[in-house]
């Protein structure tokens, strides 16, 4: 078994490279992936007649250049930093709408937004007649705070 081993080691590489994209499907940080980059390399080393040795030397030179080179630039565009992810109500701000009952001075009216009805007030206290559209500057418990788009 060894021997025959000896002389498939690119099969040893490939059981390492399916290892690794396994484990990185589970994990979702991309460093299994760099090592799966490096088995990966190994396995092409592997197919020259090169001593083992050079192929774990390609395998740890394409893993370090996969995670110090390649991680950062591919962890930048998966996961920003700037991005913030609303949920719920919060998503709202910014949407645009209709007025399906109106906003007077007094009262508060309410807007379609998306399908969904939401009780209403002006931004600046106006009234905004049925029909106008509307996008959503806030939002306070159940109630969202609009302007009129035009």
């Amino acid at each position: 078994m060894i021997d025959y081993l000896k002389d498939h080691l690119w099969l040893v590489w490939m059981l390492i490279t399916v290892l690794a994209l396994i484990l990185e499907v589970s994990s979702g940080t991309f460093y299994l992936m760099c090592f799966a980059i490096g088995a990966a390399c190994a396995i092409v080393a592997s197919l020259f007649p090169i001593p083992f040795w050079l192929q774990v030397l390609v395998f740890i030179i394409f893993s370090a250049i996969s995670v110090f080179g390649v991680r950062p630039f591919v962890m930048k565009y998966l996961h920003p930093k700037h991005e913030t992810r609303l949920s719920n109500a919060d998503a709202l701000i910014g949407r645009e709408g209709r007025v399906i009952e109106p906003i007077t001075d007094h009262s508060a009216g309410y807007v379609r937004i998306d399908g969904d009805e939401w009780k209403a007030v002006s931004k600046d206290g106006g009234p905004i007649e049925n029909g106008a559209a509307v996008r959503v500057v806030s939002r306070e418990s159940i109630i969202v705070t609009v302007e009129r788009i035009n």
